[in-house]
Formats: C-alpha cells, structure tokens, sequence
C-alpha cells in the first residue's frame, strides 16, 4: 500500500482519498521494466513500458494478456469507448492500430518518434475509423471505402506534438507553442491557448490535457492550470470565423510543476512534481509527489486536500516521469512512475467511519454509520456502539457509556447481560440501572434482582425509585420483598423502606400488607389503594387510624361506599371518639347530606335533632314516625306530636301509624276543635281496627303460651319418671368417695338428682324446712335451678 501523508501530521482534517499500490502482475513487471505510459478503460488497464511491451491488465493489476510492440519505449496507448480496439506508438517511430478481438490492424514505422496516438472514441463504428498520431506534425488516419489508410496532416511547424485528448468531436493537442483545438468535422481548428511559461523545456515539464466533459478541456502545464469551455458562436458573428470559440473560464497558478490532471466533479485532482532542498547536502532534490484536490474558480483556487505520495525510487524521477491517468465512472485514479503504479480512491463511507474511529470520533462514527447503514460494508452499527462503549468506560464516563447502551444494545439480551456484569466488576451498576429494558426484550430477573441489591446496600432512594419504576414482573418479587424484610430488621422505623416494603406486597397483590404499612406511615396513596382494589373489608376496623390521618377524604371515600361500610358501623367505630364523630357529622351538614345527617345524630343520641331535621328538612312524616318507631323513646313521640299538631297531613301520618306505639287519645285530645283534617274518619276507623287486632292478638299467644306450657309440663314430668344409671364410677359429690359400696354385701343408701348429681344418705344433709323436698346443693348453687331427688336407693 501506498503512503500518503498529509501537510500536518497532527491535523484533524479528514483526508478526501485512500491510495493502494496496484501490484500482482504490475509488480512482477515493473521488478524488471520501466513503467512508460498507461491507459485506463472501465473494464481493464493497458500498462507501455521502455521495453516496449504493452500489458493488459484486470483492475487489481493482474496480466491478461502481453503484445511486443517494439524493442524500445512505449510513448502511448490509446483505447476508444467500447474498449475493442486499441493504437500504440513507440519511440523508434512505430504506430500500430488494432482490434483486441478482430483481425483488424494498421500497423506504419515513421522515420521519427512518434510521441502520441489516439483514437476515434467510437472507432468501433465503421464510419469513424479514425486516429491521430503525432511526431513532428498532427496526422489524421482515416479509413477509405476501399479499406486502405487515408493521412492528412492536422498541424505541424511548432514542434513535436507532445500530447493529445480525443473527446467526441473535438481533438486537443499540445506542441511546443501551445495548446489547439479542432472541430474534426469541420476540420476546422478552433483555438490556441498560448504556452505560459516558455522557459520551461516542453520535453521535461509536458503539457496535461484533459476532457471533463465533451466541452470543457482541462489543461495542465508547468505551474498553470486554465479550465476551457467550448461555446457555440452565434450566428451573427461568424462571418469568417470558426463555428464555436473557446471561453477560459477558470486560470491559476500551482505552487508545484504539473504531472498530471484530472476533474472530480466540480473540482479538480492535480498530480504534482515536487522538488525541495536536503537538509543534508543543502542542494535541490527531487521529492515525492503530492496529489492535490483542488475548488477552481475564475481567478484562483482553493486547496481541499493535499497528500505526499511514497512511490518507489521518486528521488529519481523527472516531472516528465510521472502522469495521472483516471476511470470516470468509478473516480479512481491512476499515479503511474517510472517503477509503481498507485491507485487513489474517493474514500467512501466506510473509510470516513475508519478515520473516525482512529481519531476517537466515536459519536460521529456511529450517526455516520446509521445514515448510511444500507450502503457501508465494513462495519457495523452495532460493532461501532460496542467501540464507542468501551472508549466511554475507559475514559470514565460511566453515565454516558450506560445511556448510550440503550441505543446500542437495543433487543439483544446476551450484550445487555455482558454489558451489565462489566459494569459491576467496576462498581458501576448504578449507571446502567435507569437504562436496563423494561417492556421489550426484558432480561433475566436476577439482573434486575443484582442491581436492586446493589442500590439495597447503599441507596434506599434509588431502590426506591427503581421499584416505583421497574414492573412489578421484571425480578422475583419474594427476594425482593425478603431482602427489603431483613434489612428493615435492622432499621425498622425506615419510613422509605416500609413504602417500598408496600409498594412490593402491592405488586405481589398481598394488599392488606400494604395497607396496615400505608396507614401506619399514614401515607396519601392509602386511600387509593382501597379504592383500587376495592379493600373496604379490610379498613372496617381501621376507620379510626383512616379518620385520624385525613378526616375529609376518608369521610368522602366512607359517604361514597356506604353500600360497603355503612355508617352504622363508621359510627360504632369512632363511638369513643366523639371528636371523630363531629367530623364526619359537620362535613355531611356542610355537603347537606340529610339522610346521612339523620343517622349520625341519632347515632351520637341527638335523635331529638335528628328527628327536627327529618321533619323540617325532609318533611317526611311517615320517616319521622318510623324514626320515632326505631328509636322507641316516649319524649321523641311527644315531640312527634307537638310538632304535627298544627299540620293536618302530619296529624293524619300520626292517626295512620301511632296507634300501635302511643295511646291516640294523646294526640286526638290536641287536636282543635275547627281544624280540618284529611281523612280523618278512615284514621279513627283504622286506630279502632289496630286496637282490635292488638286485643285478637293478645288473646291469641294466651292461648298459645298456655298451650305451650302445658306440653313442656308434660315433658319435665316424662324424663323426670325415667331412671338413672349408677355404676362403679359414679363418686359422691360431697365426700367424693365411689357412690357405691366396694361390699356389694353390705346395705347401703344413695340419693340421686335430675341433673346427675349423687349423693351417700349419710354425706347427703337434711334439708332444713319442713318442706320434704330435696334440692341439689350443687345446682342451686351455681343457679342452675332446683332439682328434686328422683330416687331413694336402699339395699
């Protein structure tokens, strides 16, 4: 490979080209020849060399083939379009013509070098067999109708003709004056472009010609360099003058000779021959080459990029040795010296990827690398990321490096879990904790469960935060739970890791854990938490703990789930706190909650209250009488009374419903003689049929209740008519010695009980009323009722 080094060995400024020696066969040639001239084609090369071989190459420098042309130098070659034909001249005056895949062949020896040749671009068309050869003079070959050469001679007089470019149309050649064009059509000559500088030896610093398009000719010459159009003339200014004319339209001067030239794009690329003093021998040598690029304008140029070429043996060569050949469809381009031949290349994305890399620029590397991801070929996106990680850790930039794994890593589990185990060898989990996945592409629980631990040890707000954050699904919740759990052993009052703590059983839906933690940390994601999940069975004992930490909001959640904790079971809980009772009663006034109003004052024992606001608030009177009716107190009647006692739908209510709860002569006495009341007789009639069906059902439990004590008579005196068993293991319960006798001999005497107690007639005392009636001392003791003994055993 070539070296090429730029002006400053520490500038950051990208280089616009890479350079590679073309070797294989171009090696094995030039270890024994001298590299002469070169042709370029898009699909092969043609390599002259001083001992008259011509070479054809493949584009990695490999031999395809090999004509002796001559014994001595190969002064050019020359291919048309299509690449069939080819013309080559030689220094002994030998011009040869001919097809590559054709028997076609003119083949002429001139008494003089013929230093150039080139041939009609589209010369594989009968009708443009053409070519030019040039020594002394410009001659034009053209093919007859009988087959046979026709000369003319183009131009001559001005010197050897040294160089030469065919582009459609149009010839452009140099001789020791200048530079010509011709119109091969018209076969009229367009232009001279006068030599700059005519001290130099043309033969030493030749002229560089080059087409950029099938207008614009390039011309290189010593240090000048001039970019020509070719313009049409109109019409009206011709008279005798040539049908085009020739506009310069850019001119500049180089610091160096030119070697060689050549357009990329809008640019130009600019083979130069250097020469510096030694430093040892303080004398001129030569120096290596430097291929510029360079922005032309019309009066000067700006230097893009300028590289030194390392070509072998260049402190031998001349200007003249050198030249600057060029593929226009591929912008590669050809260095070609007496002994190597170096191809430059555009350098292409992924060389700028490569530079970017070597100078660290891993941020850039890897935006360039996506931009262009369809169409680089070395690298990898991913392998670049890699890079880029590894860069950022080894500087310490450990957040960066953990942010940018998000990106880089992206789905691949197997890079997550290596990344993650580099960052804890160095203490780093921490970093990489914010960026781990979460939804897509999780990874192996113990990651998670590793980096909890990690924050476990030395950060309970971040393992906090991590838990707030981080699914419930991503780690085993239990080992989580169990480490929060001993660490909590050794801190229990620590209020972070008692929320976490609930935060974990909320995961694990263990929620009567979370919430007995919630409300003893009294937290505001308590009430949440019941609404959520629906826990009211679980705070009716926690009512009070609920009211002391937010009495408006647990007052609202218990008004709005009365269905699920009613209020009758609010107010039992807070009955000693009756503080908490007023609480909850002033919000209900406030929001005017009548019912539930009613219900806590009557509740709190204010049913008088209670039972004003049901009548004036709701003026409800059949609910004033069933309240009355539940709370069964004889001053709520009165007030009952007092106040219906001026309204006659309430007196007739009361008429309707009192008769069975308070005597309605109370209220019939009350009311005034001239008040009308609303269906008044059906009242009277109704508290008559109550009064009867009172009387009817009175008579009828007397007569069930006789009945039903007749029938458990009956059933005492059954049972008590059956017999007890006494046997060895029944005791006495007074001296508690075995009841009956260990001599079945002997006579004995035995009292015994309904209720299963025995006594020895002797341990057994006399009653002491004139009564013969025996009772056991055991059971009126203990006021289980009277027993009469049943039997009296003797033997």
């Amino acid at each position: 490979m070539a070296e090429a080094e730029e002006k400053e060995d520490d500038s950051e400024e990208e280089p616009k080209l890479k350079y590679e020696r073309l070797s294989n066969g171009v090696t094995e040639i030039l270890q024994k020849d001298v590299a002469s001239c070169m042709t370029v084609h898009e699909k092969f090369l043609a390599l002259g060399t001083h001992y008259g071989k011509v070479y054809l190459l493949d584009v990695q420098g490999n031999i395809t083939q090999k004509f002796d042309i001559s014994p001595v130098k190969i002064n050019q070659i020359s291919l048309d379009e299509s690449g069939e034909h080819m013309g080559v001249c030689s220094e002994d005056g030998k011009v040869q013509v001919f097809g590559l895949y054709t028997g076609e062949e003119f083949q002429e020896t001139f008494d003089c070098p013929i230093k150039i040749i080139a041939v009609h671009p589209q010369f594989v068309r009968s009708h443009c067999k053409q070519f030019v050869t040039g020594g002394n003079k410009l001659l034009l070959y053209e093919k007859t109708w009988m087959n046979r050469w026709k000369p003319s001679i183009l131009h001559e007089g001005e010197g050897n003709i040294r160089s030469v470019k065919w582009r459609g149309n149009l010839i452009a050649w140099a001789n020791n004056m200048g530079v010509k064009i011709l119109d091969v059509i018209a076969k009229q000559r367009i232009t001279n472009v006068p030599r700059d500088d005519i001290s130099l030896r043309p033969d030493m610093y030749p002229c560089s010609l080059c087409w950029k398009d099938n207008l614009t000719l390039i011309i290189g010459w010593g240090n000048s360099v001039k970019i020509c159009s070719v313009k049409e003339r109109h019409a009206s200014e011709m008279r005798d003058l040539p049908s085009r004319y020739v506009e310069i339209v850019s001119q500049f001067n180089t610091e160096f000779f030119i070697s060689g030239i050549a357009p990329l794009c809008d640019q130009l690329v600019i083979l130069s021959y250097v020469k510096e003093i030694s430093e040892k021998t303080e004398t001129e040598c030569c120096a290596r080459p430097r291929l510029d690029i360079i922005q032309p304008f019309p009066e000067s140029c700006e230097e893009i990029s300028s590289d030194a070429l390392t070509v072998r043996r260049f402190q031998e060569n001349e200007c003249r040795d050198y030249c600057l050949e060029y593929s226009e469809g591929e912008s590669l381009f050809y260095i070609i010296s007496p002994r190597d031949v170096v191809v430059a290349k555009e350098r292409d994305q992924d060389d700028h990827i490569e530079w970017l890399l070597e100078k660290k620029k891993y941020e850039e590397a890897l935006m360039a690398a996506e931009i262009s991801q369809k169409t680089i070929k070395k690298h990898k996106i991913q392998d670049i990321g890699l890079a880029y990680i590894n860069h950022l850790m080894e500087t310490g930039d450990y957040d960066l490096a953990a942010r940018k794994c998000q990106k880089i890593l992206g789905k691949n589990t197997d890079l997550w879990e290596f990344e993650v185990h580099r960052f804890k060898e160095i203490g780093q989990l921490k970093a990489i904790s914010r960026y781990l996945p979460r939804r897509d592409s999780v990874l192996k629980p113990f990651i998670y469960e590793m980096v909890l631990h990690e924050f476990l040890e030395s950060d309970y707000e971040g393992f906090a935060t991590l838990i707030k954050e981080w699914p419930g699904n991503l780690y085993n919740n239990a080992i989580i739970v169990q480490a929060v759990v001993d660490h909590l052993k050794k801190d229990p009052q620590n209020r972070t890791l008692l929320k976490t703590l609930a935060e974990l059983y909320t995961y694990d839906q263990r929620y009567r854990k979370a919430l007995e933690i919630y409300l003893t940390l009294r937290h505001k994601d308590v009430f949440q938490l019941i609404h959520k999940h629906n826990l009211f069975s679980s705070i009716r004992d926690k009512i009070v703990l609920l009211m002391e930490f937010d009495s408006e909001k647990a007052v609202d959640m218990l008004l709005d789930n009365e269905d699920k904790i009613s209020i009758d079971k609010v107010v039992e809980e807070l009955n000693d706190r009756p503080e908490l009772q007023h609480v909850a009663l002033e919000i209900c006034q406030q929001r005017n909650f009548v019912e539930e109003t009613v219900y806590l004052l009557s509740r709190m024992g204010n049913s008088r209250s209670a039972l004003k606001m049901i009548m004036e608030e709701l003026n409800d009177v059949d609910k004033a009488i069933e309240f009355a009716k539940e709370q069964d107190d004889a001053e709520l009647w009165e007030d009952l009374i007092l106040y219906s006692i001026d309204k006659p739908p309430f007196i007739t209510g009361l008429l309707n419903n009192i008769g069975t709860h308070v005597d309605p002569i109370l209220l019939i006495h009350r009311i005034k003689e001239d008040m009308e009341i609303p269906n008044l007789r059906d009242s009277l009639v109704k508290i008559l049929q109550d009064y009867n069906l009172q009387i009817l059902l009175r008579e009828g439990c007397k007569k069930i209740l006789v009945a039903d004590s007749l029938s458990l008579l009956k059933k005492m005196h059954r049972t008590q008519m059956r017999g007890v068993l006494v046997d060895e293991e029944n005791i006495c319960e007074m001296c508690l010695a075995p009841i009956l006798p260990t001599d079945a001999s002997k006579s004995f005497s035995i009292t015994v009980f309904h209720c299963r107690h025995m006594f020895h007639k002797e341990c057994f005392p006399e009653p002491s009323t004139e009564s013969s009636i025996h009772f056991c001392n055991i059971c009126s003791a203990k006021h289980r009722g009277p027993g009469s003994a049943i039997l009296e055993m003797k033997k």
